[in-house]
Formats: C-alpha cells, sequence, structure tokens
C-alpha cells in the first residue's frame, strides 16, 4: 500500500515537473537539463543552446522531498532571472536605436557572405617555395611599382585601384597621398547635362569665355602662358607634368623586375595559386552564388549594364548592316555628289557604275568586309578589310568622317548603331574616332561632324585614337619632325580650353569625349628603346618610327597639363586607355602599366608572369577580344580571358570590330555567348563581367551609381548592390578578401627595400 501510493505520489509530482518545464521551454527558448539526483543538485545549469532536452534526464525527480523543493525554488528562481535579463537587453537595445540597426545591417550584409573560406597557413603562403630574402626582395619590387604606377595616376587624375591603395598606406607609407576617388570620378564626362539626351541636346552648351592663354609646345609637351608678357619673361603656368629621366628610370624598375629570375618565380607560383584558389572557391561555393542570384528580383545577365570598351566607329555596324545601308542610298540618293576624283565631281550611282556594279549585284561575299584565316598574322591585309569591295573611294564615302558630305553617310550610320543600342537599353560602347596629327584642322573637322549631324546617344561616348603612323607622315612629307605631329593633335585642344570662341564645336564636342588611345600594329618591329639619350620630339626627324613608350610617354605628359588645365577652368579630364600586349614587345606592357588607367588586349601577360601579377595587385582594366583575337594573333581556344578572370585580374569582354568578326546585330552579346559556351562561364561570371566593363568604362560619376549602386567606389562588399549588379556579395567577398591577403603578402612592414643598383640603371 505504502508502494503504490508512493508511486502515485512520485507520477504526479513528475507531470507537475513536465508541466513547468515545458512552459520554461516555451517561454525562454532553451533546453533546461534537470540532474539525476539531489547530491548533484549544486550543479545543475541552464543550457543556453537551442536543442531538445535529454528526456531521460528531463524527467526524472529526486527522491528527497527537501530536494523536490529545492528544485522548484530554484526553477522559479532563474525563470524570474531571465525574464529580467531579457527586459534589460530591451532596454538597452532600445536607447541605441541606431546603433543596434547599423549592426543588425551590418550582420545582414556578413550573413549574405557566409561561403566556405579557403585558409592557408601564413608562412606557407608567404614564402610560396622560394628563400625569405628571395621574398623580401621580389616584394620590395613590387611594392616600388605599385607606387610608381599610384603616382602616375595621381598626377594625371586618372583612377587607382582603392583597396591597394589602402595597404599601400597602412603597410608601406603612411604619408602616401591618396587619390580623391569620388572626385576623379565625376571629373570624366563631367560636361554633360544631367539629363537624358532625348530631352536635351548636349552640344547646346554655354560656352566659357576666353582666358587669354597662350600655348605654345616645347621639347613635346605643351606649355600654356598667362599672356604674351609671360611668354617673354618665360614664366609658364605652374602645370605639372612627370620628367623623361623619372619616367625611363621608373620603366627600368619594371624591366627589372620582369627579368629576374626569383621574382619571376615568385609570381609564377602566386598566379597558379590564385587560379587553384579559385577553381577551389567554385567548387564549394558556386550553388550558393547561384541561389543568391535567384533571390534577385528582375535582375539577370540581360538586364544588367554592359559597356563594350574596346570598338572602333569605323567598323561598329557588322557587315549586313552595312550593306543595307549602301543599297538603302543607292536606292534613295543615286544623283547625290559624294566624291571629287582627279578633278571630277561624282555622284554615288557614277561612282557604282565605274566600278561596274549595281544595287542588285551587292552581297555579303562581294562586300569582303569579314577578316578570314588569311588575315592571321597579317596586320596590313587585316587593314585592307576596311575598304568595302577592295576599293578605298567607298570607304571614303561611308566611313569617313572628312569627305566632300562632310560625313554625312558616316554618321547616319553612326546613329543607326546607337538606335540599336538604345533599344536593347541595357548595352553600351566606346567607339573610338580618329585624329591622325598631320593637320591641325582635323580636330575642327571631326567637332564639326558631329555637331552638325547630331551624333550622340545617351548609350555612347567616344575615345580619340593616335595611329601611330609618325613614318608615313615623314616619308610623304606631311610633317617634318615628331613634335609637330604632336603639336597637329594635343594644341587644338588647349586652345579649346584656354579660348573657346576659337574652337566652338570642338570645346562642345569635349565633354562627350572619355580619353585617348594608341593604336597601330603592335608586331611591327622596334629598332630604338627610349632611353635617356633618345632625341626630343623636336628633333626626331628621322624617317623611323619613335618606339611604343616614346609615343605613349609624350601622350601621357600632354594629357596630365592638359587635365591639370582643364581642372582649374572646371571641365572635364581625359584618360589615356591605349592599344597594349595584342603582340610585340613586352615592354609596351610595362608602359601601359606605369602610365594608362586601363589597356585593351593584354594578350602578352600570359608570357610574363611578374607583369601578369603586377595588373592583378594593381586591378588594371583589361578589355579583350577573344573574336578579334582570334582572326589576328591568338586562337580563341589559347586565349587567356578565363585564366585572367580565375586568377582575379579585372577583365571585360568587347567586340573590337563588329564589320570584320560578328554576323549578329547585337555583336557585344554576341562575344559574351560564344564566351560561355566555349569556356563554360556562369551566370555569376557572366555578370561579373559586365561590371567589370561598367567600372572601366568613361561613363558619368551618376549613372555609374545608378548601374552599380550608390557605393561603387568603396572596396569589398560594401561597394557591391546585388540589385544593380547581379552579382553575388559572396564573390565579391571572395575577390576582395584574396587580394588584401595577396596585398598583405607583398605589403609586409618588415620588408626593406632590396634592388639592387645595378637591377635599376
Amino acid at each position: 500500500m505504502d508502494s503504490s501510493k508512493a508511486q502515485l505520489t512520485r507520477r504526479k509530482t513528475e507531470e507537475v515537473i513536465a508541466s513547468i518545464t515545458e512552459k520554461f521551454y516555451r517561454m525562454n527558448s532553451v533546453s533546461i537539463q534537470i540532474p539525476a539526483r539531489a547530491r548533484h543538485h549544486s550543479e545543475q545549469e541552464i543550457n543556453p543552446v537551442r536543442s531538445a532536452p535529454d528526456s531521460s534526464l528531463l524527467f526524472e525527480m529526486p527522491d528527497d522531498p527537501i530536494a523536490q523543493r529545492q528544485f522548484h525554488d530554484d526553477a522559479l528562481q532563474q525563470s524570474i532571472i531571465q525574464q529580467e535579463t531579457e527586459q534589460q537587453n530591451f532596454v538597452k537595445k532600445k536607447e541605441n536605436a541606431d546603433t543596434y540597426q547599423s549592426t543588425c545591417d551590418r550582420d545582414r550584409l556578413l550573413d549574405s557572405t557566409k561561403f566556405h573560406r579557403v585558409h592557408v597557413d601564413e608562412d606557407e603562403c608567404s614564402h610560396s617555395g622560394i628563400l625569405l630574402g628571395n621574398l623580401e626582395e621580389a616584394s620590395s619590387f613590387f611594392v616600388k611599382a605599385l607606387l610608381i604606377r599610384q603616382k602616375y595616376m595621381k598626377a594625371s587624375s586618372q583612377s587607382f585601384c582603392i583597396t591597394t591603395e589602402k595597404a599601400l598606406k597602412d603597410h608601406v607609407d603612411e604619408s602616401l597621398e591618396c587619390l580623391d576617388h569620388e572626385k576623379v570620378a565625376r571629373s570624366v564626362c563631367s560636361g554633360l547635362p544631367t539629363e537624358s539626351f532625348e530631352d536635351v541636346n548636349p552640344f547646346e552648351i554655354d560656352i566659357l569665355p576666353d582666358d587669354g592663354s597662350i600655348c605654345k609646345i616645347k621639347n613635346g609637351i605643351v606649355t600654356v602662358y598667362k599672356d604674351s608678357e609671360a611668354v617673354e619673361r618665360e614664366q609658364p603656368l605652374p602645370l605639372k607634368y612627370p620628367d623623361v629621366k623619372e619616367f625611363i628610370a621608373d620603366r627600368n624598375v619594371l624591366l627589372a623586375l620582369c627579368s629576374h629570375g626569383p621574382i619571376k618565380s615568385f609570381a609564377y607560383r602566386r598566379l597558379c595559386f590564385l587560379e587553384a584558389r579559385y577553381n577551389l572557391h567554385i567548387l564549394l561555393n558556386e550553388t550558393n552564388e547561384a541561389a543568391a542570384q535567384k533571390r534577385v528580383s528582375h535582375r539577370d545577365f540581360y538586364n544588367v549594364r554592359k559597356v563594350d570598351t574596346h570598338v572602333h566607329a569605323a567598323s561598329c555596324m557588322n557587315q549586313k548592316h552595312l550593306l543595307r545601308f549602301i543599297k538603302k542610298k543607292m536606292k534613295t540618293c543615286p544623283n547625290e555628289n559624294v566624291l571629287i576624283r582627279n578633278g571630277k565631281l561624282l555622284t554615288l550611282q557614277e561612282v557604282f557604275q565605274s566600278l561596274n556594279l549595281t544595287s542588285y549585284d551587292l552581297c555579303v561575299d562581294k562586300l569582303d568586309v569579314h577578316a578570314d584565316r588569311n588575315t592571321f598574322h597579317r596586320f596590313d591585309k587585316f587593314n585592307l578589310k576596311y575598304n568595302p569591295i577592295g576599293e578605298s573611294r567607298l570607304r571614303e564615302i561611308f566611313l569617313k568622317t572628312d569627305n566632300y558630305i562632310d560625313g554625312k553617310y558616316f554618321g547616319e550610320l553612326i546613329k543607326e548603331v546607337a538606335f540599336d543600342l538604345e533599344e536593347s537599353k541595357y548595352q553600351m560602347a566606346e567607339p573610338r574616332l580618329s585624329i591622325y596629327g598631320k593637320s591641325k584642322s582635323e580636330w575642327d573637322k571631326l567637332a564639326s561632324w558631329a555637331v552638325k549631324n547630331s551624333v550622340y546617344s545617351n548609350n555612347v561616348r567616344w575615345l580619340i585614337q593616335i595611329p601611330r603612323l609618325y613614318d608615313i607622315y615623314k616619308s610623304n612629307n606631311l610633317v617634318s619632325n615628331f613634335q609637330e605631329m604632336l603639336d597637329n593633335v594635343f594644341l587644338p585642344l588647349f586652345e579649346a580650353t584656354c579660348n573657346p570662341s576659337s574652337h566652338p564645336d570642338l570645346y562642345r564636342f569635349l565633354p562627350q569625349v572619355i580619353g585617348f588611345d594608341s593604336v597601330d600594329d603592335e608586331s611591327k618591329t622596334e629598332s630604338h628603346l627610349f632611353h635617356e639619350d633618345s632625341p626630343l620630339p623636336n628633333e626626331w626627324d628621322l624617317p623611323e618610327n619613335p618606339p611604343y613608350s616614346y609615343y605613349c610617354f609624350y601622350m601621357f605628359a600632354n594629357i596630365t597639363v592638359l587635365n591639370n588645365l582643364r581642372k582649374e577652368r572646371g571641365l572635364n579630364c581625359f584618360v589615356f586607355r591605349p592599344h597594349s600586349g595584342e603582340a610585340g614587345s613586352v615592354e609596351h606592357l610595362m608602359a601601359s602599366f606605369i602610365l594608362a588607367q586601363n589597356i585593351s588586349h593584354g594578350l602578352l601577360l600570359r608570357k610574363v608572369p611578374a607583369l601578369q601579377y603586377l595588373y592583378y595587385l594593381a586591378q588594371v582594366g583589361i578589355a579583350m577580344s577573344p573574336l578579334s583575337n582570334n582572326s589576328l594573333f591568338l586562337n580563341y581556344h589559347r586565349n587567356p580571358l578565363p585564366t585572367y578572370h580565375a586568377r582575379g585580374l579585372i577583365v571585360s569582354i568587347s567586340s573590337d570590330d563588329p564589320l570584320q568578326f560578328h554576323y549578329t546585330k547585337e555583336p557585344l552579346m554576341e562575344e559574351y555567348s560564344i564566351a560561355a559556351q566555349v569556356w563554360k562561364f556562369s551566370p555569376c561570371d557572366m555578370c561579373e563581367l559586365a561590371k567589370n566593363s561598367v567600372l572601366m568604362s568613361g561613363f558619368e560619376h551618376n549613372l555609374k551609381n545608378h548601374w552599380l549602386g550608390k557605393n561603387y567606389l568603396k572596396d569589398g562588399i560594401e561597394s557591391n548592390a546585388i540589385s544593380c549588379t547581379n552579382v553575388p556579395n559572396i564573390r565579391v567577398a571572395y575577390r576582395h578578401e584574396t587580394l588584401v591577403e595577396e596585398l598583405s603578402t607583398i605589403c609586409n612592414p618588415t620588408i626593406k627595400d632590396h634592388i639592387p643598383a645595378n637591377h635599376v640603371g
């Protein structure tokens, strides 16, 4: 009887305790672990981990009634303490509402970048299989090269990677003067109206009054004087530009770096590590990246902004488009005077009669503007493809801005291409227009062509390409020395800046110009190496062409002076974005690393690991055109674009010459689609390439704010807005963390300058 009564009491007590425990579990969202015996009661504790309580322990009760009462009291006391703690925390959070909200936002941002990270032991990662002394020497070379580039970018008001600049300032030189990145971004195309060009004509802008300055070119660089008295006193305005000897010394640092055996080994190992790390990242996180993209409403690869950062205006249409345009003009304007040949004025119909052709005879095959296997390593044959039907007169009529009809047909063609871009909405272009340097009137003719024919678009900004053709001009007695060519290229720009009334159309046209490009066949042999004893431009009256770095330096020096002058007048600045590394000497890439904001092609970086690693550390943009390279210099399957992308270099896809290489109405999408199929790019890869193209482009700061997000100038995941770019924070975080680790490897504060004197001479 006593035993059954005891069992009943035990059962009722267990039910009460189970009820209390369940209540506590619901209220406090914690699991309570109860000790098995009263003698262990002093060791009881409440486990804060969210997990189901152990049933074997949860409903075991002490045998002693005193211990039972003590258990009830302790559980009740614990409940009171828990409630008081929660109330205090709530009050504290409410008092610090702003801080709490920002913390929550940061936590949510961090939650979006939770992914599998690859960690490598620091010592093993840093040494990369080379001796510590060689590591320090390599690091000192790379740091010096980065500081050199930062110096030139700051002097010329061009952009420099903010993450790299922070690492240099934090670990190498605390006194380093950093760029004002927002100011640099705002300086590009800053004179354009903020409204859409559909509502306002960008050429209808107010002209600044003349300031009376006088511009003269001296030793290849334009010098500006306040007035004629300043000219007599030889007191130019203090517009800074780089010194020739300083540039050559800086270029020699890169020559020493790229020829140093241990440094080449170090750079090659680091690049292989970056590629392997990326492949492992994709293996572990590709599913998470795809899931992050799927969570974004509306945005996908088709409606993220993408810019064709390298395309030539004379070939920006495909061959079918050009054929249709020529046929249309033959039917609608056959009697329009279009050409003077041998002193005789010819109509369009007469031109085609002289070629024994009618509009019906024309077809794509007869037009013969598409590159084929015969153009491989034959830049001369490729240039002939610009002549429809092999006739230079048709190129002059339809693809030139300076002709008898003042570029009327070419202007209409460009506007049709721009209309197609506007119809696509999310595709932009930066076509190259040519200034040859044969005469000073070229700039006024080009600007008048644009203004007269209203050639402008919301989706188009211009670059000016300067062909390296001095030797041809010299042989034809068009110029007497190299300085005369520089004078023809840059002096009208200075005059339009100081005295706008002297070049009104040019003043109106320049706000839409992003910068300058240097173009020609890089595979040409250079017989001269730019050094301290090289002739100055006014002394270069040789029949040979100056070397690539000679062209680049004097273009950069004049752009730097021009930018400093235009900043003083509140006008837009220009960047330098040359063709570099398509063929020829790797010395081209060294000059471009120092002087250029970004480059086109960059194929030869695959042969110079030290220079490729530098381009990665400095995040120099590279506009690559795989289909163009496939027809000229490098088969498609050997193109290094996917390797560069995996290693973390800033690469974008561009079309180069749709007239020669593409078949569809959207050549840029054709490039992306072929690359995605051949190299198996994921949607995340494609969106990252598209984002890179916008970052590299010269479109206005307010447009990039809209296309990339308002924080795009910051570094790391703060810069990314997945709702605009469709690039997951996981990918952005991986790129940023990897770059920071690489920079910390070479920017070790204990590293001394170990550059031997014989390597810098």
